[in-house]
């Protein structure tokens, strides 16, 4: 697997945890060691893109999150459009 960046990252984690997931879960859909998972968490809490649900152990994106998952997928479609229109 190349190496990934932030981004990339933190879209995975979002996705995994679109509909509500432990952090286990995120950590193995977003192929991450339990020391990045730890990093990446703070990072994204700290900066309001996901939450934890109160008296659960699952995360969710805020809305927050979610409108930078849904802008970064608009982003990658328009790349690959342009990838496909270059070829």
């Amino acid at each position: 697997m190349k190496n990934r960046s932030r981004i990339e990252i933190t879209n995975m984690m979002l996705d995994a945890a679109r509909s509500g997931a432990t952090k286990t879960q995120i950590m193995y859909k977003s192929y991450l060691s339990y020391s990045q998972l730890v990093e990446y968490m703070k990072y994204l809490q700290q900066n309001e893109l996901i939450t934890q649900e109160e008296g659960t152990q699952l995360y969710r994106p805020t809305a927050k999150g979610l409108k930078f998952l849904n802008l970064s997928e608009e982003l990658s479609e328009m790349t690959f459009a342009t990838r496909l229109v270059e070829s």
